[in-house]
């Protein structure tokens, strides 16, 4: 008892040594192994990547893309600090010896499976590589990928969670790449993404933001609050967008379509300070020219409008 006690102490030591010093060399470094994990024998690590305060979608079920939209059937949202590692196998191996190697290994630290798939159960190679993942070095052929998701510690007191995807390539070169969530406890699990935003999207190709206030100068207000929306934008980095602004009023029309197009400029930059990319996003007003919508007193609003 008492040497399993030192044991997890010097693991905790460790793995907080290690993340202080991740953390302290930017979103990139040369750093060995993450802790919580042993590479494959004699595989190479060929990426590493610290994302610090991440709002992280974990893959719980088999993808399928809807109106161009890639989701998994089902997903949990977590916070925290994502660690992402790229190991590349000796080719004398195969992807299911090395799925096994990690699937044994986790299974001897009693990690959590919550979800796995394999070959064509997990859908298109190139959703996990470019729309789950964004790095297309993980496409291969579809009948030489494996998927896993763990939970590390117990239920409702996690400290990590573990997305492990196992492809060997059309050229035979074979990957192991992880994601490692280490969850900021004060903060604990958060749905930010309104799953009725995602299924609005799929099904209407439109979703009005919600949460946006604008100040009686026509400012963005300081009480607004986009971190659905950018969840959103942030789990469907293929796609980009028009950000329509919706204002009626008794003012002519030219000024309302004016004031309406400045208003969903605002909230273009509000979302590009907050990281989504510029070019993603294009800026439109209408006035009072669009006044359907499905909710009540919607006569103002901005909305995501899928461009294809």
């Amino acid at each position: 008892m008492r040497n399993s006690l030192l044991i997890n102490i010097v693991a905790l030591l460790l793995l907080g040594i290690w993340q202080h010093v991740a953390l302290a060399q930017g979103s990139t470094s040369m750093l060995g192994d993450h802790p919580l994990v042993s590479r494959f024998p004699d595989s190479t690590l060929e990426e590493i990547e610290v994302v610090e305060n991440a709002n992280y979608r974990l893959v719980l079920g088999s993808l399928q893309r809807n109106r161009e939209v890639v989701v998994p059937e089902n997903s949990l949202r977590l916070r925290g600090d994502v660690t992402k590692i790229v190991y590349q196998v000796p080719q004398q191996y195969t992807s299911q010896e090395v799925y096994d190697y990690f699937q044994t290994q986790f299974e001897a630290k009693d990690f959590t499976e919550l979800f796995s798939c394999s070959s064509r159960g997990c859908g298109s190679s190139n959703y996990w590589a470019n729309d789950i993942f964004s790095n297309r070095i993980l496409y291969g052929p579809e009948r030489n990928q494996f998927f896993s998701a763990f939970r590390i510690g117990e239920e409702g007191a996690a400290t990590a969670h573990l997305s492990l995807y196992v492809i060997t390539r059309a050229n035979r070169r074979i990957y192991a790449y992880m994601e490692i969530v280490e969850e900021d406890l004060s903060s604990g699990v958060v749905a930010i993404a309104s799953p009725e935003l995602l299924e609005t999207l799929n099904q209407r190709g439109v979703v009005t933001v919600p949460g946006v206030q604008f100040a009686a100068d026509g400012s963005l207000s300081d009480s607004t609050d986009l971190s659905a929306v950018i969840e959103l934008l942030q789990s469907n980095r293929q796609l980009r967008f028009f950000v329509v602004g919706h204002l009626a009023g008794d003012a002519s029309l030219d000024q309302l379509i004016q004031r309406s197009t400045q208003r969903a400029e605002l909230v273009r930059q509000e979302l590009i300070r907050r990281g989504i990319a510029g070019n993603r996003l294009e800026a439109q007003g209408v006035g009072p020219l669009a006044p359907a919508c499905e909710i009540a007193d919607c006569a103002d609003r901005i909305e995501l409008v899928i461009n294809p």
